[in-house]
């Protein structure tokens, strides 16, 4: 029943965009979306406040339509098939389900991706450098040497660094090879353990005591679910845990460093104007989001032996009281 539900309200939302097609006076953005409605919400208002903020503001030469297909494959598929018959001048892909469908119902219009994990193993990209294609985006993770920076930044000297993963994780495997090569380039040591179950997080941080000064988490299903063990073994043997999911802080990492959805918002929405006013999408390159959200938990900090300088309090964007 809530399905059926979910399928009628997304049914009436598509005929609603049925309802309006674009003036020829307009350059029409059209914004399909999967997944958490919360999320692609503010992602679409970074995308509007980005293109406001560059100049271009909704009204008589720009209009944008949204809709979120919700999980229906079929609903999704109409969607974007309607954004293509509307002539959309860009059409932006929140989440990777919505991307991969856009990009598959057009080769011509131009397609944005935001939102997506790992854009590579999605086959929207194949690399960094422009495409070619009619395919570009904003990618929310922050490069490796960045990542390991910012680490160091908040445990100074650490030079020996413990990633925990899902095995099998192709996204996972893919962000650790990256951080061992840019450790490899600045001293750092990254030792990774793949872990098949969320049972075995536990042990799995313990292996590493005595052998890493920090402990980092990526944003991994495996891990994700027992998180909480790797809190309590980095409390217990005294190890700096930084996280990269957002919640990792508030749940018992010492700091946890993320790009917002607003922030992936705002760039996509600086990009498809680029797009609307004459660049090229096929030389323009996919962009990483760079400055990222920072926040610190000092009780935690306490429990893992760090101690947080006054510019890395300072420089943060919220510290838990």
């Amino acid at each position: 029943m809530f399905r059926l539900r979910a399928l009628i309200a997304s049914l009436l939302a598509l005929l609603a965009l049925l309802a309006f097609p674009a003036s020829a006076q307009q350059k029409l953005v059209s914004i399909l979306a999967t997944g958490s409605e919360q999320t692609a919400d503010i992602i679409r208002d970074g995308i509007r406040d980005g293109m406001k903020a560059a100049g271009l503001a909704e009204g008589k030469t720009l209009r944008i339509q949204f809709f979120n297909a919700g999980d229906d494959d079929d609903t999704l598929r109409r969607a974007a098939r309607k954004f293509v018959i509307d002539r959309s001048d860009v059409i932006i892909g929140i989440g990777r389900e919505a991307a991969r469908a856009a990009a598959d119902a057009t080769r011509q219009i131009p397609v944005v991706f935001v939102g997506v994990d790992d854009p590579f193993e999605a086959g929207l990209v194949t690399s960094l450098a422009a495409s070619g294609t009619n395919v570009t985006g904003v990618l929310g993770q922050l490069p490796a040497a960045r990542q390991i920076e910012l680490i160091r930044q908040l445990v100074p000297g650490a030079r020996r660094i413990g990633v925990l993963y899902g095995a099998g994780q192709a996204s996972s495997i893919r962000e650790i090879r990256s951080l061992q090569d840019a450790g490899a380039k600045t001293a750092a040591v990254v030792l990774d353990v793949a872990v098949a179950r969320p049972i075995d997080v536990g042990s799995a941080a313990r292996s590493l005591i005595g052998k890493v000064d920090v402990l980092f988490t990526l944003v991994d299903p495996v891990v994700t679910r027992s998180f909480a063990a790797v809190v309590k073994v980095a409390n217990d043997a005294r190890i700096p845990l930084i996280a990269t999911d957002p919640a990792g802080a508030t749940v018992g990492a010492t700091a946890t460093f993320f790009v917002s959805s607003r922030d992936l918002g705002l760039q996509s929405g600086r990009m498809a104007l680029r797009i609307l006013r004459g660049v090229r999408i096929s030389g323009i390159a996919p962009e990483i989001v760079s400055r990222p959200q920072f926040i610190i938990n000092p009780v935690a900090a306490g429990r893992q032996g760090v101690t947080l300088s006054e510019s890395v309090l300072k420089n943060a964007t919220q510290v838990l009281k």
